[in-house]
């Protein structure tokens, strides 16, 4: 495939290591949050390997934050997400999709309570300030909401509380996973969380200050010298493994949460309220017509760029490829898919057009395993 060049500019937006990024031998970027996000260094195959037996270091800044704080802001959350947030706790971070009227989805961000008024949304890739802002003020809501300048790190992989411990403290291992809490480098106070967009483990630290954050940057890197620690980026092929959904690859607002697998997070029965919640108690009634199920397709290559239609052997369209990569663990490719609900049956064979060639493949669930 033919390699473009992405130009920065002030709408295309670096990050405060971008520099450091390039230092390291950056190989590629994509475009997230208006933002430039690395996609690999080396190879995502190694990366992959490398990420899931030792420690990485991300810059993942393009995880936005969006501040939220007022009399009014618990309103106004609990108004975008299906989740119930009424029992929400300081210190605690929620996954949550975020929905509109019809119920589809917006965006499936991170959400932090950081005290009885102010919330703080980590969001994946689409425009969530201006959801917010609109659905605030239509409802003259009591309530400021911003982008905050917050840059963030992640250290992710197995030997990330290590890394951690070296530069952070002995206390850092005391953090329960998705809660977050304050820890001292240099003097400078870091909001740290026990999360990340991979299955490996790991921690989010959030920036406010470029110049702290640099220090720490080099500091993390050379604390984790003797750990093989490497820098690094959310992994294709880890993700899908894993099912991490991707907003805007696997998942867009044409699909609603049933449809995504996220019943847990859907609450219909209670006093909350919440925009789509008619619409979403009507799916359930009614039932999904789709789900987002694995695949396993018998190629050792594919370059996806839009989505393909999986087909039977009767050339039905029984759904759509979203999300792809070669798989060193299972030796062939690995793929997230939406599928037509009748046809959402472990090991169901379909086939798929890969560089102009037929090539076969089977449905499976997630994770895929």
């Amino acid at each position: 495939m033919k390699k473009f060049l992405i130009s920065k500019t002030r709408r295309l937006r670096s990050t405060p290591f971008t520099s450091r990024l390039e230092k390291y031998g950056v190989g590629g970027y994509t475009v997230y949050n208006h933002m430039l996000l690395p996609t690999f260094f080396k190879s995502v195959e190694e990366e992959y390997e490398h990420l899931k037996n030792h420690v990485q270091l991300w810059d993942v800044t393009v995880q936005r934050q969006i501040e939220v704080s007022g009399n009014d802001s618990y309103k106004l959350i609990q108004l975008m997400t299906c989740r119930d947030l009424s029992k929400a706790k300081i210190n605690k971070c929620y996954y949550v999709p975020f929905v509109d009227k019809e119920g589809n989805m917006v965006n499936d961000p991170l959400i932090l309570k950081i005290d009885k008024t102010k919330w703080r949304i980590c969001i994946a890739d689409s425009d969530v300030l201006f959801f917010a802002k609109g659905i605030a003020g239509s409802f003259n809501f009591d309530v400021k909401v911003f982008e905050t300048n917050i840059a963030t790190l992640a250290i992710q992989g197995p030997k990330s509380e290590e890394v951690m411990k070296k530069v952070f403290g002995e206390n850092i291992k005391n953090l329960k996973f998705f809660n977050f809490d304050y820890f001292e480098f240099r003097g400078v106070k870091y909001m740290i969380s026990k999360s990340g967009f991979s299955k490996q483990g790991g921690y989010e630290i959030y920036i406010e200050d470029t110049e702290s954050g640099l220090i720490l940057y080099d500091e993390l890197m050379n604390k984790g010298k003797e750990l093989n620690i490497k820098p690094g980026c959310p992994n294709a092929i880890e993700r899908i493994e894993g099912a991490l959904l991707s907003y805007g690859n696997d998942m867009d607002n044409n699909d609603n949460p049933f449809e995504c697998g996220f019943d847990k997070y859907i609450c219909l029965d209670n006093g909350i309220n919440y925009l789509g919640k008619k619409a979403l108690q009507d799916i359930k009634k009614k039932g999904i017509e789709k789900k987002i199920m694995g695949v396993k397709i018998d190629s050792n290559e594919i370059n996806l760029i839009q989505e393909e239609k999986l087909l039977d052997q009767n050339n039905n369209v029984i759904g759509f490829l979203r999300s792809a990569a070669f798989s060193p663990k299972f030796n062939k490719v690995v793929g997230i898919a939406m599928i037509k609900s009748k046809y959402c049956e472990d090991s169901l064979k379909f086939q798929v057009n890969i560089n102009k060639k037929l090539v076969s493949g089977k449905i499976c669930n997630l994770p895929i395993l």
